[in-house]
């Protein structure tokens, strides 16, 4: 989901465990040289999916990496598969609450509607959790700092099997 701290959370991540970080939405603002809420005013949303599909695809396929995806990236189907097939998944879930004061300031968001932001979180949240919910690991991030997720990414990571 938006907001709850994907980017930070893979930079630290990738860090502790001495691997490369890709931010999906990093990438397509670069391959498009635009900004992702311009890409969706300018060419829709369909197209930003589009691009963002065949990114993630790609980016999935190389080995050793933390991936931040775009909120909506795992819904897709076909990316969803393929994260099921080839990688662990965490859902770093943060309640409405949380979320909104995240992201009651943020400007670059195209999906929220900035006049009711709460019902657009709300919304957002509520048709996505149950995709988010079929990620390996889901971690509730309320309660914890950055350092605590990244730690307990690794925990679940290492308990899963693989080994760092």
């Amino acid at each position: 989901m938006m907001g709850v701290g994907k980017s930070t959370v893979g930079k630290k991540l990738a860090g502790k465990l001495k691997r490369k970080f890709v931010d999906i939405d990093k990438i397509i603002e670069i391959k498009e040289k635009n900004t992702i809420k311009k890409i969706f005013e300018d060419k829709g949303e369909d197209y930003f999916r589009k691009i963002e599909k065949k990114i993630t695809l790609e980016e999935l396929k190389k080995n050793n990496l933390v991936i931040a995806l775009g909120g909506g990236a795992f819904i897709n189907e076909s990316i969803r598969k393929e994260i099921k097939n080839s990688c662990l998944s965490f859902w770093l879930d943060l309640d409405i609450v949380s979320l909104l004061l995240r992201l009651k300031n943020v400007k670059k968001r195209p999906l929220l509607d900035e006049s009711k932001l709460k019902e657009s979180i709300n919304e957002i949240y509520s048709k996505r959790k149950k995709i988010y919910n079929e990620s390996n690991f889901r971690i509730k991030c309320n309660s914890m700092d950055k350092d605590e997720i990244v730690y307990k990414i690794i925990e679940l990571y290492e308990n899963s099997g693989n080994k760092i």
